[in-house]
């Protein structure tokens, strides 16, 4: 081997270890920026576990000029945890006074009804509805008539004098065609016979005419809303960072989603850390809100929001949109005085946002 081959091959070292060393500084440093970031010097009762319990109150968020401002520091807690107590309150308390939401609702469902001669036991029915669950992508739900009149989902002990059989006219995917509508029928047929049931079936025509219509207005309402943050400088350790934000109330999903929750066993809103799996960094989050499928009163945006301001001011990020142009405080209050022309319209079609009716519609 010549002088030159080994001197080539003593250069080439170098710059392997050096490249080795380099990329082993810069998952040290990303790692501390998120560790500094989510240390201990940041008073924030929702990660501390030795906090005591009249400690941690949860606020309804604001888009005010303080909660947004940059220089701000902001408490997690304080920023997007879904609702203060007197709004569950308050919710819950006119859920209260709400007629009971069924599976199978005029609305959104083709409903058809099955007569009995006799009452039949909530068993038998069941029995023979078991199988029938879906058609195509379309859910099929069930409800009974007591003799009284009141109608509810179909328990064992129970006594019916008539099935209604739903299924779902609209969904994300589409309307209900004409090939789902035929298996419906085809299968509702044949649980008539075995109930000895009379059922009065609807034109097809007629059925796929209100399918296309409520088709139109879900494509019109399906608003998904998104905000960034993007690293100033260094990416983002991800174990640590995943971490941090597990402790700040994210559940993580199978998906690799972490979803903030609402409280009450839904989802607020979600983050994504934009890589995959086998990625140990990141420069870019990002939070979306299914807006149909929150509630008003969980103010689902202004939470978003104020946890997007509050990550970027603990990693020393920006608040971006989708082509990476900083959000000001004025533009996401117009899009919030935007989302609540959204809820209005919703109410007003009789599909609140956050409703059963709408969470089936729109997933």
């Amino acid at each position: 081997m010549t002088d030159l081959q080994i001197s080539l091959l003593a250069i080439g070292g170098t710059l392997v270890v050096g490249v080795v060393i380099f990329n082993k500084w810069q998952e040290y440093k990303a790692k501390k920026t998120v560790e500094n970031a989510f240390g201990e010097g940041h008073d924030d009762v929702l990660m501390n576990p030795d906090a005591p319990a009249d400690a941690i109150i949860r606020h309804e968020p604001s888009l005010d000029g303080e909660m947004m401002a940059d220089a701000a520091p902001m408490s997690p807690d304080a920023g997007f945890v879904a609702e203060s107590n007197s709004a569950y309150a308050d919710e819950h308390q006119a859920q209260a006074v709400q007629e009971k939401e069924l599976p199978v609702d005029e609305l959104i469902d083709c409903v058809i009804p099955l007569e009995f001669e006799t009452p039949v036991r909530g068993e038998k029915i069941l029995a023979e509805i078991a199988d029938l669950k879906y058609v195509g992508k379309k859910p099929v739900h069930f409800i009974g008539q007591s003799h009284s009149g009141q109608r509810d989902v179909i328990s064992t002990g129970g006594a019916y004098t008539c099935l209604f059989a739903g299924v779902q006219m609209v969904s994300r995917s589409g309307p209900l065609n004409e090939l789902e509508y035929s298996e419906f029928i085809m299968k509702l047929r044949a649980i008539a016979d075995n109930l000895n049931a009379h059922s009065d079936i609807p034109d097809m025509n007629k059925v796929m005419i209100h399918a296309r219509e409520l088709h139109q207005f879900v494509a019109e309402h399906d608003a998904q809303l998104s905000v960034n943050i993007a690293a100033n400088g260094a990416p983002w350790a991800l174990n640590t960072l995943l971490a941090a934000l597990e402790k700040m109330g994210f559940d993580q999903r199978p998906d690799g989603r972490l979803m903030m929750p609402d409280g009450d066993g839904g989802s607020l809103f979600t983050l994504s850390t934009n890589v995959s799996v086998s990625e140990t960094m990141t420069s870019r989050l990002t939070l979306l809100l299914d807006v149909p499928c929150v509630a008003p009163a969980r103010d689902g945006f202004g939470a978003m929001a104020a946890c997007a301001r509050s990550l970027s001011t603990r990693l020393g990020g920006t608040v971006v949109d989708d082509g990476n142009q900083p959000i000001s405080k004025l533009a996401l209050d117009e899009i919030a005085g935007q989302v609540n022309e959204f809820y209005a319209a919703m109410a007003e079609a009789q599909i609140p946002a956050g409703s059963l009716r709408a969470q089936r519609l729109f997933s």
